[in-house]
């Protein structure tokens, strides 16, 4: 049974005659722990017909690129084989998501389709909703706790936000019930091409080769699923300590497979909440990283419409960046020479790199990788900028709310005012000597090949 605070009607159409009903998958693209994928099911079984799954391959998702395109393709082709198991049709077409899924609505009975929460996103809903002959249902399920229940507002901070996530957890900490459709629709005959070749699907796409496809992450959830039991045995029970040291490894290295839907937060919550020998204080420290200061990250993108731009701080930012943006910069380096890794600093020139092969940074050196962006720019406007086309060029999580987020708090979102200082004004600020008192930085220079 899907939580009825997940479901939301888009129009105000009615369900009619159709060949099926359509769930539009574009976000959550996996076949298990998927609450929209379940909600079509128990609408298709209602109906007594089959549920054919749709998703747009379009080339034009804004920064995406080759690297993003690949993983994508990945995870669809593996997704394609679980759903046919099912008894469950993936139709795939190349082209704007919106209209395609518009155009099989005219044949649909009931569509369904999961929620996103960026500009794009919602216009693409906003425009099946708008044509679709029938209901449109959007069921939300990237989230453990829906973005409105916890909040109707954009929030200040984690500490805001947090109480009202924990008020509702044990209502949304629970399993999905895995629904099986009564009619396949394998036999439909529905034009999609053969996901089997992602080769001839990513020569075909008209986007940015200049970025690779990575060797370190392959996309889908069963890669996903891997990383998770192997976090679990191996690595939770240091992570309350270890996850800030970039030369540990100790972290998941799930952000990749959630930024395309292909685990379930709520499944990676319950593997860990369930995880046995390990202490309380080490599931606590990576529940409030994927719950917490996730869903944050959706709150932030969902009600503020300038989430990629420098107007999106808070006024005390801009105004203390703003007051000392003539102080002087001991180094200057251009956005080429940052894409470079060209600095005099050899720990971010590490994180850059590692960034640029392997398309995701350790998260502590993210934090500063952003903090330098800041320092060594002269406006902080265009630092702004230069940070969040770095990170959504390369990085296989860029180009959503988590990423949008990390850039603007290197920039003072979600924080407070600290001691006053040069260049950064009153946001807070790091130091190569302070993350070289804290960690081999040698060891980790050495371990991404820097």
């Amino acid at each position: 049974m899907v939580e009825s605070e997940r479901i939301q009607r888009l129009n105000d159409r009615d369900a009619r005659k159709g060949d099926f009903v359509l769930y539009w998958m574009q976000a959550s693209q996996r076949s298990e722990y998927n609450h929209a994928l379940d909600y079509a099911i128990l609408e298709a079984n209602a109906r007594s017909l089959p549920l054919v799954t749709f998703f747009g391959i379009t080339d034009r998702f804004p920064e995406a690129n080759l690297r993003h395109y690949a993983f994508m393709l990945e995870g669809l082709l593996e997704m394609t084989a679980q759903l046919a198991a099912r008894g469950i049709q993936l139709v795939a077409r190349h082209g704007s998501p919106e209209r395609g899924a518009a155009d099989l609505a005219g044949r649909a009975a009931v569509v369904v389709v999961d929620r996103g929460y960026l500009r794009i996103q919602k216009r693409w809903r906003r425009y099946v909703a708008r044509r679709a002959p029938c209901s449109v249902v959007q069921v939300e399920s990237d989230v453990v706790v829906p973005v409105e229940v916890t909040s109707e507002k954009e929030e200040y901070a984690a500490a805001t936000i947090r109480p009202k996530i924990r008020r509702h957890l044990p209502r949304f900490m629970r399993p999905v019930h895995r629904a099986s459709v009564r009619r396949d629709s394998l036999g439909l005959k529905l034009e999609s091409p053969d996901l089997a070749d992602v080769g001839s699907i990513l020569a075909k796409l008209r986007v940015d080769r200049s970025v690779p496809a990575v060797e370190r992450f392959r996309g889908g959830t069963t890669h996903a699923k891997r990383l998770l039991s192997e976090f679990v045995r191996k690595k939770l029970k240091d992570y309350a300590h270890l996850s800030n040291d970039p030369t540990a490894e100790v972290v998941s290295d799930l952000s990749p497979y959630l930024h395309f839907g292909q685990i379930s937060p709520l499944y990676v919550a319950l593997e860990i909440a369930s995880a046995p020998g390990v202490r309380k204080e080490a599931r606590e420290a990576y529940l409030e990283q994927l719950i917490v200061r996730r869903e944050l990250s959706m709150n932030f993108v969902n009600f503020n419409e300038r989430y990629d731009s420098y107007d999106c701080l808070p006024s005390w930012a801009k105004q203390t960046l703003g007051a000392h943006e003539s102080d002087p910069r001991q180094y200057e380096y251009s956005l080429e020479e940052l894409e470079q890794a060209r600095t005099h600093d050899p720990y971010w020139n590490a994180a850059q790199r590692e960034m640029v092969v392997s398309g995701k940074m350790h998260n502590y050196m993210r934090m500063y990788w952003g903090k330098k962006i800041v320092e060594w720019t002269p406006k902080p406007a265009d630092a702004f900028r230069a940070a969040l086309h770095l990170n959504n060029k390369y990085e296989l999580d860029g180009r959503d709310p988590n990423g949008f987020t990390g850039v603007a708090w290197c920039f003072g979102k979600h924080d407070r005012p600290w001691q006053e200082r040069k260049v950064f004004g009153k946001v807070r600020y790091m130091n190569e000597e302070g993350i070289r008192r804290k960690f081999d930085m040698d060891a980790y220079v050495r371990r991404v090949g820097g």
